[in-house]
C-alpha cells in the first residue's frame, strides 16, 4: 500500500457537487493499493499514520502526532498512486490492485485508522470521480510505501 500524506489546514471531498467530508486542521491521506498488499500492510500502517509525528511543538519542531493535536483526517483511494511511466508516455496502473482487492483493504484501512484514532474520518468514494481540495500546512507531503518497511 502506498500513502501519500499531506499536513493540511483545511480539505474537502466532493462527488457529483456534494461535499462528502470537511476537515480543518489535520490530515489527507490518498491510499493506493497495489497487487498483492494484504491485511498486514493495513495492520503496520494505520498505527504509523496515526503516530506520526509531523505536527509543531510549543517550540516549532515536528514533534506531534494528529492525534497529539486534536487534527481530523480524510482518506481517498487513489489507483494513480500505482502509476508505471518507464515506457512512453501514457502511465499504466496494472501493478495497482482490482477494486474487488482494494476496495476492503482501503475499507479495513479506513476502520483501523479510526480505531487508532478514536475518532470517526472523512472519506471519499471508491472509484467514484472525485474533486479534492485542500490548504496544505507547511508543505509537509510524506509518501509511506508499506513495501519499503523491512
Amino acid at each position: 500500500m502506498r500513502l501519500v500524506i499531506q499536513r493540511v489546514l483545511e480539505a474537502s471531498v466532493t462527488v457529483e457537487n456534494e461535499t462528502l467530508a470537511r476537515i480543518g486542521r489535520g490530515l489527507l491521506i490518498l491510499l493506493g493499493v497495489e497487487e498483492g498488499d494484504r491485511q498486514e500492510d493495513v495492520a503496520w500502517l494505520a498505527p504509523k499514520v496515526a503516530k506520526l509525528r509531523i505536527f509543531p511543538d510549543d517550540d516549532g519542531k515536528m514533534n506531534r502526532s494528529v492525534m497529539d493535536s486534536a487534527g481530523e483526517v480524510i482518506v481517498v483511494s487513489q489507483f494513480t498512486l500505482h502509476a508505471s511511466t518507464q515506457k512512453g508516455n501514457r502511465p499504466s496502473f496494472l501493478r495497482a490492485a482490482a477494486p474487488a482487492i482494494s476496495e476492503p483493504l482501503y475499507e479495513s484501512f479506513c476502520q483501523a485508522l479510526e480505531k487508532e484514532l478514536g475518532q470517526n474520518i472523512g472519506r471519499g468514494v471508491f472509484g467514484a470521480d472525485m474533486k479534492i481540495a485542500l490548504i496544505n500546512d507547511g508543505p509537509v507531503t510524506i509518501l509511506i510505501d508499506s513495501r519499503a518497511r523491512e
